[in-house]
């Protein structure tokens, strides 16, 4: 992972002192100045890293080496518009990764010879590697480095994502996908704050964050697209593997290093106990399907429960949590961790495993079921792009797209069951507009909620409760919609479920409003 920043990592502690005595030479000789609403002037040198000094420091940085201040190159300038192109391109591809299984569950299910029980675990793996380590790898990227973690994380995505196109078990295929799930962290955890630090004007980070936003859409309709197109799956994994670590190449020339560190050590034993509870949880909601009062679904949710208890106490003692739990006193960081956990719960879920239950049912192709679910995507995709254009604050916004998943969800009621895949157009069309919503307004939300400098970690928390909604929502949906032996009926029941937790997730994020 380090390979492709190893010449960083010793400038970067070495002569900290000289380049900011260098940020602010360049600072003096330059007008002050951001991106505007379309980046189209790049960021000048002066603009210091959010939490450094414009000056140097009285003394050499912590960790430099005797005479290191003697001679350091300059920092790399900020690239807005490259910096924007190729973090949302990156992202674009973790969502293309994640949503890929979407269309070719039942192929890679019979190749692995994964039971019906098994295939929450098939798409629960990237959401478990997501949620267990979004919040350090948000904290990591403020402390040591946005560009490296994000290089690190894109590296890591391409190599465990080709070697996932190699597995031959369901174990083995589980496993590459929480590794991609942790490298995907890596990257979308760093995004957020190489975008931030890229388009430092409230006006410049709207247009950055929206845009981000429309990718994050935009990668989940070419997923299942490029996924159906390609001969199986085995071949979409290698060329999705593939473009990430062209990416990762490109982002070496591309981007600068951005940091608000903290000091301290990574918070190891928080993101173990977090990582163990979560896989706890899913695995208690898996099992729960074949009975809820049987003892190991009692007793792993008991142990969830538990290591989040020790997780609490643990993150209170650290000096440096993967979470700071004072931000949980701030309304509006609630609302943003509530948009994205009911984000996950009722949106990412239910679409996550609807393609899987029309191809079963309806007997379509895996590119006839992806270019159904485009209708969806795309609209997504389309909507999000323009959430910049709207005069409503993201919590309205947060509202108002899961109040339109909510009637989106009621209006496919029937449609597995009458055999009709035109029974679900008006669905899609509606559920599409509402995810677009969301997705463009998230972002946003998710860097104001918390001071710039931690900005990494906003984006982290909040996209960490968004996987964990998904990975418990998928577990649930695959339950209820598995649940009695008929999956028409099945499937009329999570689309209830899905609905009743979108209205919850609109109502929560409208109550939690500033105090005047």
């Amino acid at each position: 992972m380090t390979g492709l920043d190893s010449a960083a990592v010793g400038e970067a502690r070495e002569a900290q002192g000289v380049r900011e005595a260098a940020r602010g030479a360049r600072g003096a000789r330059e007008a002050p100045g951001a991106s505007g609403a379309h980046g189209s002037k790049p960021i000048p040198g002066g603009d210091p890293h959010p939490g450094s000094h414009p000056g140097p420091h009285p003394g050499p940085h912590p960790g430099s080496h005797p005479g290191s201040d003697s001679t350091a190159p300059a920092p790399a300038p900020v690239r807005p518009r490259a910096t924007l192109a190729l973090v949302s391109a990156a992202t674009a591809v973790t969502l293309m990764n994640y949503t890929a299984p979407m269309v070719t569950l039942p192929e890679t299910a019979a190749a692995l010879h994964t039971p019906l029980s098994g295939q929450a675990w098939l798409l629960n793996g990237t959401p478990l590697g997501l949620a267990a380590l979004l919040l350090v790898a948000g904290s990591l990227a403020d402390d040591y480095g946005r560009r490296r973690i994000f290089l690190a994380g894109t590296l890591a995505l391409g190599l465990t994502t080709a070697l996932g196109a190699l597995t031959t078990s369901t174990w083995q295929f589980t496993l590459a996908r929480i590794a991609q799930g942790a490298a995907s962290a890596a990257l979308l955890a760093s995004a957020l704050g190489l975008i931030v630090h890229a388009f430092p004007s409230p006006r410049g980070r709207l247009h950055a964050t929206g845009v981000w936003g429309a990718f994050v859409s935009g990668g989940i309709a070419a997923g299942p697209l490029v996924a159906a197109a390609l001969p199986n799956w085995r071949v979409g994994y290698g060329v999705l593997g593939a473009l990430a670590l062209l990416l990762a190449a490109l982002g070496t020339r591309t981007l600068a290093e951005s940091r608000a560190p903290r000091g301290g050590r990574p918070d190891i034993p928080g993101a173990l106990t977090f990582g163990l509870a979560l896989v706890a949880l899913v695995a208690a909601l898996t099992l729960g399907r074949d009975g809820w009062l049987r003892a190991p679904v009692g007793l792993l949710l008991a142990a969830a429960v538990a290591l989040i208890a020790v997780f609490v106490a643990v993150e209170r003692r650290s000096g440096t949590p993967m979470i700071d739990l004072g931000l949980l006193r701030h309304r509006r960081f609630l609302a943003s961790s509530a948009g994205g956990l009911f984000t996950g719960l009722a949106v990412i879920a239910v679409f996550s495993y609807l393609p899987s239950v029309v191809q079963r049912t309806m007997h379509l192709s895996p590119p006839a079921t992806a270019g159904l679910l485009l209708l969806w995507s795309g609209l997504s995709f389309g909507v999000a792009l323009q959430v910049k254009r709207l005069t409503i604050p993201p919590r309205g916004q947060l509202a108002l797209g899961f109040a339109l998943h909510a009637v989106g969800a009621l209006t496919m009621l029937g449609a597995i069951g009458s055999g009709s895949w035109t029974r679900l157009l008006p669905g899609l069309i509606i559920g599409g507009v509402g995810s677009g919503l969301l997705n463009g307004a998230l972002p946003l939300l998710a860097v104001e909620s918390v001071p710039r400098e931690r900005a990494a970690m906003g984006s982290g928390a909040q996209q960490t409760l968004r996987y964990i909604g998904s990975s418990v929502g998928v577990a649930l949906t695959i339950a209820l919609a598995t649940s009695g032996g008929h999956l028409a009926h099945g499937t009329n029941l999570a689309l209830l479920v899905s609905a009743g937790l979108a209205v919850t997730g609109a109502i929560g994020v409208l109550v939690l409003r500033d105090r005047k």
